[in-house]
């Protein structure tokens, strides 16, 4: 017990450095970061806990969960002390959700070892294959809901084998967790613990035993109980737009339509999943084939385990139903594998314990290619486009944070191959996967660091200063590059444009007519004068020529200007003359 006890404490300590460590030291990240965040310190100021709103408008994306959460936090006193840049409040509901989650993979195969010979061993490396995880690290550290989501489902999902490996023992805790799951980010939750579930129980052949373990009817009469209050309250407020906006665009359009240009061939998650769990995708694949089993021809089945020794299986039915519902998708996003990266965790370390050379040794050659690829950095880093950071490149080759990372990843490489002669090739990955823990906050969020200060800084200066001149009642608008940030710094409405002809005649058109919480529409006799971000290119543009701003600041690529109304509005109309049309008032789902 005790060296359990060490096994989850190392687990801790490390999932706290990779995803909690310095989680503050940064500014939000546009594009929809922001977002969540803004919402959220709108609950904990205003006390409305029911519908999220940001910029003056209800924001219907996404279940409230996450907002609760991070609008607890913004309700804490001494923000600025504790808080000054927002994103402590913001991203912790992610971390937590992430270090907890490695917690339930080691504490589950602590529990149910497998016939591991070494389950300390065993527990880590599956809570690190799952917390190194390229995926897991970004949206672990980020604030929006596919951590939480990940965290909830991945609870849901490990509560529903421990119940079938135990006997049917608390079978409602799975259901509960779902509850959460849901809340978090909508009913995909239940379809893809069930098409998980279906899965397991027909390669087990054993649908009828899980049935009578886990019981869903009345399981999933708690999780109604759990999830159903809100979207009832919310319908019952909100009426109609609610219900277009997250049932039939944000879960109904995403599955059958391409929404926001997400649009991927049908193969996309295959990649995906090689990323996701660099450099030891090999294992990942045989753990899948092992999960599985050998096949038998007859509709498929496989050999049917002993429930305590069917976690692997459990796991490879888990990936397979992520990747299949995101694939028959047509709106697809890498952040869609989050789900199964717990799943890939413990493939990970179960193929490790009985490893074939091939797989152990490509392991090896992947990461070899990617510490030559960083010592390789020189050659390749001058070939990176970044117009948002113009002296990116120079700062990168000026720094040590590349040849850094060379050296963390050749360390990684011999100490795998050192342990993995020596020992096994579950004592090899865990030498390797300790130097890459160490890479996280030795490199990667120095690097973090470097694109706030050169790609988010600007506008969150921009934004203290626009709020510092702005006279009583003046609009603030965003054209060209569109970051939800200068909403959330500025605590201002802010009208978002783009960089065509028609986004300078909705800016005027929008003044004049478009009224919000925050920001009333107004004449330009009324209200003379904008104040207005833009960046370089847009700026440049023809019609965005000649109106004679004011420029109050300039950071980055961006300025800070005051426009006069009248300029903007006969530019407008010249524009009209030239059969240019405003568009602002055409229904869009996702305005901000």
């Amino acid at each position: 017990m005790t060296r359990h006890r060490l096994v989850l404490l190392c687990t801790l300590a490390i999932g706290l450095l990779l995803f909690v460590w310095q989680l503050g030291s940064t500014g939000l990240v546009d594009e929809t970061p922001p977002l969540f965040a803004a919402s959220a310190r709108a609950m904990a100021e205003t006390g409305d806990w029911l519908i999220p709103r940001v910029n003056g408008l209800p924001r219907y994306d996404k279940p409230p969960l996450v907002y609760w959460l991070m609008g607890a936090l913004y309700a804490l006193p001494g923000q600025q002390a504790w808080n000054p840049l927002g994103t402590w409040a913001a991203r912790l509901p992610s971390a937590l959700a992430s270090v907890a989650l490695m917690l339930g993979l080691a504490h589950t195969l602590l529990r149910w070892p497998q016939r591991s010979r070494a389950p300390g061993s065993t527990a880590l490396a599956a809570a690190l294959a799952y917390g190194l995880s390229p995926l897991a690290l970004v949206w672990g550290r980020i604030a929006v809901s596919d951590a939480l989501l990940a965290g909830c489902l991945g609870f849901s999902l490990l509560l529903s084998w421990r119940c079938y490996a135990a006997g049917g023992r608390r079978w409602w805790q799975a259901w509960l967790v779902l509850g959460l799951a849901v809340l978090a980010k909508g009913p995909v939750a239940v379809l893809l613990l069930g098409l998980t579930l279906l899965l397991f129980g027909w390669l087990q052949a054993d649908l009828g035993g899980l049935w009578a373990r886990l019981r869903p009817l009345p399981g999933l009469a708690l999780t109604a109980l759990v999830a159903l209050p809100w979207y009832g309250l919310a319908l019952l407020v909100e009426g109609e737009p609610f219900w277009q906006s997250f049932f039939g665009y944000h879960n109904l359009q995403r599955f059958t339509a391409v929404v926001n240009n997400h649009q991927a061939p049908w193969w996309f998650f295959v990649p995906v999943l090689v990323i996701a769990s660099l450099p030891v995708t090999p294992l990942l694949l045989l753990g899948l084939a092992q999960g599985l089993g050998r096949l038998r021809w007859r509709w498929l089945p496989a050999d049917p385990l002993a429930p305590e020794l069917s976690l692997q299986r459990f796991a490879a039915c888990w990936l397979l139903a992520v990747f299949l519902f995101f694939t028959a998708a047509a709106t697809k996003l890498p952040s869609y594998w989050l789900p199964a990266t717990p799943a890939a965790g413990l493939l990970v370390a179960l193929a490790a314990q009985r490893c074939r050379r091939w797989a152990w040794g490509l392991s090896l050659l992947l990461t070899a290619v990617l510490a030559g690829g960083f010592a390789a950095g020189p050659l390749w880093l001058p070939l990176i486009e970044a117009p948002e950071m113009p002296s990116l490149v120079a700062e990168l080759l000026a720094a040590p944070w590349v040849p850094l990372a060379a050296a963390f990843w050749a360390l990684a490489l011999l100490l795998g191959a050192w342990a993995g002669w020596r020992k096994d090739a579950l004592s090899g990955l865990l030498a390797l996967q300790l130097p890459l823990a160490a890479f996280v906050p030795a490199v990667l969020l120095p690097l973090v660091e470097l694109g706030d200060r050169l790609r988010a800084a600007p506008v969150r200066e921009l934004a203290a200063e626009a709020r510092s001149a702005r006279r009583p009642s003046e609009p603030l608008a965003m054209l060209g590059m569109l970051k939800p940030s200068l909403h959330y710094y500025s605590r201002r409405v802010v009208i978002f444009e783009g960089d065509e002809p028609q986004h300078l005649l909705n800016l005027a058109d929008r003044l004049r007519h478009e009224s919000r919480p925050g920001q009333p529409a107004s004449t330009s006799a009324q209200q003379p004068s904008v104040l207005v971000v833009i960046d370089s290119g847009t700026a440049a543009q023809p019609h965005w020529q000649g109106l004679k701003p004011q420029l109050l600041s300039r950071r980055g690529i961006y300025a800070l200007w005051r426009l006069e109304r009248s300029r903007l509005e006969q530019r407008a109309a010249q524009l009209q003359r030239q059969g240019v049309a405003a568009d602002w008032q055409l229904q869009r789902p996702e305005r901000y």
